[in-house]
């Protein structure tokens, strides 16, 4: 007997106002990733681990939120749509109609950490670490929102937890006909969120390397991110052309292979003499 696969009909709306204006999941993940960048910052302060408190928070968020969300836009249309972004300019501030990506994102969150260095008078890298330490939560909640908008689903699959995602068939056809799929949003929201968000706090309060070693935790994140996204592309379905045979994430990927290594065997700045 064949298995019956759990469909997902869950409704990307928390509340609904009209038939496509709303509350969205996704929209609500990214306030979510953003509340535990504040409340972390905040921890950190008070226990002396970072001298950003108070109205320099909320300055950095404001940046952070600017890079986040231009990053992830423009990302997702010049590494993964730029025929449209050529055909139809427009399409880029359509965001009712979805579209972020997560390695634009993160240039996006470079140059906003840039400007605000740069502004604030404080070292790049310093910033960066800490930063850098909240992700994984913003990454955590933004998967877990994919998975109840049924997008950026699997590869098909026979295994037991196997999901069948209505919009990965043409519409109209029947849910028996649709082939079960890896639920791949829930991979990476184990692996890019839960396990590197374990793996940051263990790293930043079990040790000093953000004082000693500036730029290594940014190191670090940058490839174990790059890593544990390789491994959930094995299972996702690739949503545009592939490059060089392999998926556009596992592509992009290997540059944050490269700069994470940059940044973790890059030599430590001299110390003052006494």
């Amino acid at each position: 007997m064949p298995l019956a696969y759990w469909v997902n009909h869950l409704d990307p709306f928390l509340i609904k106002f009209s038939e496509n204006f709303g509350i969205r999941y996704y929209g609500l993940a990214y306030v979510l990733g953003f509340v535990a960048a504040v409340w972390l910052l905040h921890l950190y302060h008070r226990a002396g681990r970072s001298p950003f408190g108070g109205n320099a928070i909320g300055d950095l968020i404001t940046y952070i939120v600017f890079g986040v969300m231009l990053g992830g836009r423009l990302g997702y249309f010049f590494l993964y749509q730029s025929d449209v972004i050529f055909h139809d300019p427009l399409a880029l501030f359509r965001v009712w109609e979805g579209g972020m990506a997560s390695h634009g994102g993160f240039l996006g969150v470079v140059v906003a950490l840039w400007l605000f260095a740069r502004k604030h008078q404080v070292p790049f890298f310093h910033v960066s670490d800490l930063i850098v330490t909240t992700a994984p939560a913003g990454l955590f909640v933004g998967r877990i929102a994919n998975f109840i908008n049924g997008e950026l689903y699997g590869k098909s699959a026979s295994v037991a937890w196997a999901v069948i995602f209505p919009h990965s068939a043409p519409p109209g056809t029947p849910e028996h006909l649709i082939v079960p799929r890896h639920p791949s949003q829930l991979y990476e929201a184990a692996l890019e969120g839960l396990l590197l968000f374990v793996f940051m706090q263990w790293r930043f309060w079990r040790s000093d390397v953000t004082r000693t070693q500036p730029g290594r935790l940014g190191g670090e994140f940058l490839l174990a991110y790059a890593l544990v996204r390789m491994v959930c592309e094995v299972f996702r379905e690739p949503d545009a052309s592939l490059i060089l045979g392999v998926s556009r994430g596992t592509f992009y990927s290997v540059f944050l292979i490269g700069a994470g290594l940059a940044l973790i065997l890059r030599p430590a700045a001299p110390k003052p003499s006494e």
